[in-house]
């Protein structure tokens, strides 16, 4: 953007063609993210999922890990991120209860400064992950809400919370939306959104990432009231014995109910395919 206004093309005129608002590139212009902290969250990335595989792994056998999946460091590095993340060896420092975890690095600036509002579909998203137990282990949903009309455009459900999870979640959306170029897509700092194969994804569908600089609730408040309706009407109603039956409930929900049967007062008593169907036209009719 900066190379095409250098030759003479308004920024206004570069954003509207790239259906990008001027005012998140406009504060990402002011504090960008460096190169140097791009490698420091990949770094943070790969030992966090070598932590999370074998808890009971020191930082130096860590190291070993990332770099065995392209992150070289010196083990001094992988000492200094394990330590100020609180991630230390099951056989090692004990932590008190709830205490020592702390959200890695951001990948992408914050271009949503928790202003959860889109005047169209597909122009910002909202994801996150939630887990629930079965009598078969944990199964773990990660769901996309497109803020305009709080649809859920795409959702992918596994027993493991690994990065697939996200790409598979951001893949069916795009699948299922179509044109999503430019659409910024927002998410909190956990390790499966700052992988290199939710980036990659995101950068496939010409999408843009957004991230919270901090680990607090406000900075996915909407996706969270999202999860919440549903621990309220699905997960918490009874115990569920499989992940295959806890998943069929879930979906059938997520299309069933409140896409289609649950009227939002933000959407003038509308069901989100409702409203998305009555404004759809009136935007069409407006062009």
């Amino acid at each position: 953007m900066k190379e095409l206004a250098g030759d003479g093309i308004p920024v206004t005129v570069t954003c509207r063609v790239l259906k990008l608002a001027r005012q998140p590139y406009y504060r990402w212009l002011a504090n960008p993210i460096t190169n140097a902290e791009l490698v420091e969250a990949f770094r943070a990335n790969a030992l966090f999922d070598a932590h999370r595989d074998d808890p009971e792994f020191g930082h130096r056998l860590l190291a070993d890990e990332a770099r065995d999946v392209g992150e070289a460091m010196s083990d001094r590095t992988a000492w200094r991120i394990t330590s100020e993340n609180g991630w230390w060896s099951a056989f090692g420092k004990k932590r008190a209860r709830g205490k020592g975890r702390k959200a890695g690095p951001p990948v992408h600036d914050d271009l949503v400064q928790r202003e959860f509002i889109a005047d169209a579909p597909n122009r910002l998203w909202l994801t996150d992950i939630t887990e629930h137990h079965t009598g078969e282990g944990k199964l773990y949903l990660c769901a996309i809400k497109d803020v305009f009309s709080g649809k859920i455009v795409g959702y992918s459900i596994d027993s493991r919370m690994k990065s697939r999870l996200v790409v598979n979640a951001i893949d069916n959306a795009a699948a299922l939306r179509g044109n999503v170029a430019g659409c910024v897509v927002h998410s909190d700092r956990g390790s499966q959104f700052r992988s290199r194969k939710a980036i990659r994804a995101l950068a496939r569908h010409r999408m843009v990432g957004s991230m919270g600089r901090v680990g607090a609730a406000g900075d996915n408040a909407a996706m969270e009231s999202f999860f919440s309706l549903l621990q309220k009407n699905v997960l918490n109603r009874r115990s569920w014995a499989t992940r295959d039956e806890l998943r069929i409930a879930i979906v059938t929900w997520i299309e069933r109910t409140y896409h289609r049967r649950r009227r939002q007062d933000r959407l003038g008593r509308l069901t989100p395919v409702e409203f998305e169907t009555m404004m759809t036209k009136t935007l069409a009719l407006a062009a």
